[in-house]
């Protein structure tokens, strides 16, 4: 064992121990973490305006401070841009993570002193976390290769200002400088194909043992990687054993990893956002990620049945149920307040606080009144594949509310298959199953024949990337839509469909 295996297995228990503190008082974790924030945000602008002067408990909280979402919140969020101070939070952030919009273009997510601090500490101790429960640490002294936008950063009103990504490759310790790869050049480059061509060149013979990223792009490294090498991933790299991913369930693309794997290794799920870094995976044994309550974020729930109601109920950990589907509301400590990240979770563990990530608010298909989460169709294709010989390299599901010809309506499954099951029919089938058995609303429009069951189009090998790319989405931390109530995305898609793929449904 290497010393700097030794001293990651020692400093792994450490953290162990600080975790285990606040894991086992939530409550006043986060009433500490609530309290703390309301404090030291009082006399800023945000503050003044909502007399945090008088907030002492979450109920006043709840009345003084709506749920705003990054629109609602912008009129502050411009005031911060533009270079005014104690706005949201005490001085200026030290940085802008800039994100994609909806309505109004690029979103500029403040990041603090104390904010980037829980980001790189969560990063880390994931990693620790996984060390101490399994006892392997010798992968710290191979190669890691982070898939990630540009380190490059520019200003904008004297605040730094780049991806969340890039920003975070600013934070990589110095004891694994000299692991990172690529280098620092390659990852500047802007061109996504371009970058992952370079970083193939570059780690295609090097002793990689972490490889970290959104699945979907991870993916594309591995397929250059093996048509570079003609060789399995595992062959190519013997100690590579940890991989590390987030943004996108893993589960519809594990089957294809370890194909172009040819081994099992161990994963790490990971939820980070701009808006801060919210939760874990922490056991290699259950499913779930553990909900960092001590990091600077206080965290409200929200049905999501009821969100779009006049006066949805706002409950704190304390009240929250398992296997409800909640809208997750932060407030941290880069100045967003009661802000609506448009994720979707639910608990399956409230001992400790263990959440999986269902969705998005506004990704659904309720076109008919189903309300289908991405959750849903991510457990059907994972029990289809299960079911066959098929392998999945992308999918996404949109309603088709005006068939060409006089027939039922029907959810559209838009799937780019690497191997198509040799029986496409018990594929179809399993899918429909699956989603009537998970969804009483989709069952109940099935058998009363307002839907006929799914059907779906096959979209040519490669056909996901070049819609990404028609979209200028490509690479980074851009990940497909998994769920559409209209027909935006499948529309477009529709240009890379292969020929004769329509008429697959579940009868």
């Amino acid at each position: 064992m290497s010393l700097k295996s030794f001293a990651a297995k020692l400093f792994a228990k450490n953290i162990a121990k600080k975790t285990a503190k606040w894991v086992n008082d939530p409550i006043d974790t986060q009433n500490r973490v609530f309290s703390e924030l309301i404090q030291t945000a009082e006399k800023t602008r945000f503050g003044k305006d909502h007399t945090f002067d008088n907030i002492h408990t979450h109920a006043d909280f709840v009345a003084k401070v709506p749920v705003r979402d990054y629109e609602q919140l912008k009129p502050y969020i411009e005031q911060v841009v533009e270079g005014n101070d104690n706005i949201l939070w005490p001085g200026k952030p030290i940085y802008f993570a800039k994100t994609s919009g909806t309505t109004s273009g690029a979103k500029y997510i403040p990041i603090t002193e104390g904010s980037i601090k829980h980001q790189v500490e969560a990063s880390r101790n994931a990693i620790l976390n996984y060390i101490h429960e399994t006892g392997n640490s010798s992968f710290v002294d191979g190669k890691m290769i982070f898939l990630q936008g540009s380190p490059e950063l520019t200003e904008k009103n004297g605040v730094k200002l780049g991806r969340l990504s890039g920003i975070s490759a600013h934070y990589v310790p110095n004891y694994l400088q000299k692991n990172r790869l690529p280098s620092w050049e390659t990852n500047c480059i802007e061109d996504w194909e371009t970058k992952v061509d370079a970083i193939v060149a570059e780690t295609v013979d090097q002793n990689m043992t972490v490889i970290a990223g959104i699945p979907s792009w991870v993916q594309m490294y591995f397929e250059k990687l093996n048509a570079s090498s003609n060789k399995k991933v595992g062959a190519l790299f013997p100690n590579f054993q940890l991989f590390i991913y987030g943004g996108v369930n893993y589960e519809p693309y594990r089957a294809k990893f370890e194909d172009l794997i040819g081994r099992k290794v161990d994963s790490i799920e990971l939820f980070p956002a701009s808006e801060g870094f919210f939760a874990y995976q922490d056991s290699q044994k259950e499913k779930g990620m553990l909900l960092l309550l001590n990091a600077g974020i206080f965290y409200e729930f929200i049905e999501a049945d009821s969100f779009f109601d006049e006066h949805p109920k706002r409950i704190t950990i304390k009240d929250v149920k398992l296997h409800v589907n909640y809208v997750m509301i932060i407030s941290t400590n880069a100045g967003l307040w009661a802000y609506n990240l448009g994720d979707t979770v639910q608990f399956i563990s409230l001992k400790p606080f263990k959440i999986i990530v269902s969705g998005r608010i506004k990704h659904f298909i309720s076109a008919f009144g189903e309300h289908v989460i991405a959750k849903e169709v991510e457990e059907a294709i994972q029990r289809a594949i299960a079911a066959t010989d098929a392998q999945v390299n992308e999918f996404t599901v949109a309603p088709q509310i005006t068939p060409e010809t006089a027939e039922l309506p029907y959810h559209e499954w838009l799937i780019e298959f690497q191997k198509e099951p040799s029986d496409i029919q018990k594929f179809v089938t399993v899918l429909d199953s699956s989603l009537q058995e998970q969804n009483s609303y989709y069952f109940d429009l099935i058998s009363g024949a307002i839907l006929q069951p799914l059907k779906i189009t096959r979209i040519q090998k490669g056909g996901f990337l070049k819609y990404m790319k028609s979209v200028g989405r490509l690479g980074g931390q851009n990940k497909v839509q998994r769920l559409s109530n209209d027909r935006k995305v499948a529309d477009v898609l529709a240009n890379y469909k292969q020929q004769s793929s329509q008429g697959l449904s579940s009868r």
